[in-house]
């Protein structure tokens, strides 16, 4: 069966990983899926993927996602100070802050999870409730570049440290489609498990190969990455299913 009929053929969620910047990829890959009438009901996400996640379950259309990222420049939330990491996140979150549609999760018109590390107890939680920016936030916060993010009494770093897939946050029994950021980081093992498109039952992994590595000082790569994105993801929608992933190259 083609992706897109097996998306078309019921309701679905949405699951969209871990990947530095990869968030203009999963906006590319969303703004696609608009484009095709398939709008996911519920959403997990990790680091970028939360971002991304949450901003689109805050009430945000794809195209005004891809607007605001595609203008964000790295003076307008680069803030260097005293800590366990480069920049302090004061701007990210007020970025956030300003661009999601609800403040908290139970304003957002779709439900959604995202993951995030428990420095103390070294495990990861499913943030699905409470202040939606400090969530994305903690989500985000990359060791040694942004720090660590206090929520209540707990201390969070990036999710992607133990939940790479945002899988986490799924709900047992439920179709989804996990959009998968193909890893080229230096710092991962190759072989690392983590870096495998995730198999369970009731979920189809799309996979784009050779996109862009975006980051704080390419951050102009981030348009191209979109761009191959949303045209990557045009082209799965006819391709068909193979063992639970499909795969295409930007």
């Amino acid at each position: 069966m083609r992706l897109g009929d097996h998306l078309a053929a019921g309701p679905f969620d949405l699951a969209l990983s871990a990947g530095f910047f990869g968030f203009f990829a999963h906006a590319g890959m969303l703004c696609a899926l608009d484009e095709a009438g398939l709008a996911p009901e519920r959403l997990t996400g990790t680091s970028a993927g939360a971002l991304v996640a949450g901003m689109y379950a805050s009430g945000r259309s794809p195209h005004d996602i891809a607007n605001v990222l595609l203008a964000v420049r790295a003076a307008d939330f680069a803030d260097p100070g005293p800590g366990l990491g480069w920049w302090r996140g004061r701007r990210f979150r007020g970025i956030l802050r300003h661009e999601l549609g609800a403040v908290d999760f139970a304003g957002c018109v779709r439900p959604v999870a995202v993951s995030a590390w428990d420095v103390v107890r070294r495990r990861i939680d499913v943030l699905d409730s409470g202040d939606l920016a400090a969530a994305i936030h903690a989500s985000c916060a990359f060791p040694g570049l942004l720090q660590p993010v206090r929520i209540g009494a707990r201390w969070y770093l990036d999710g992607g440290i133990a939940d790479r897939a945002a899988t986490n946050g799924l709900v047992p029994g439920r179709r989804v489609l996990h959009h998968h950021l193909v890893s080229r980081s230096p710092w991962r093992r190759p072989g690392d498990p983590s870096l495998a498109p995730p198999q369970r039952e009731g979920l189809v992994a799309l996979a784009i190969g050779s996109l862009p590595r975006v980051g704080p000082r390419r951050l102009a790569a981030g348009r191209v990455a979109f761009e191959r994105a949303r045209e990557a993801t045009r082209v799965a929608l006819d391709r068909p299913i193979v063992d639970g992933v499909v795969r295409t190259v930007a």
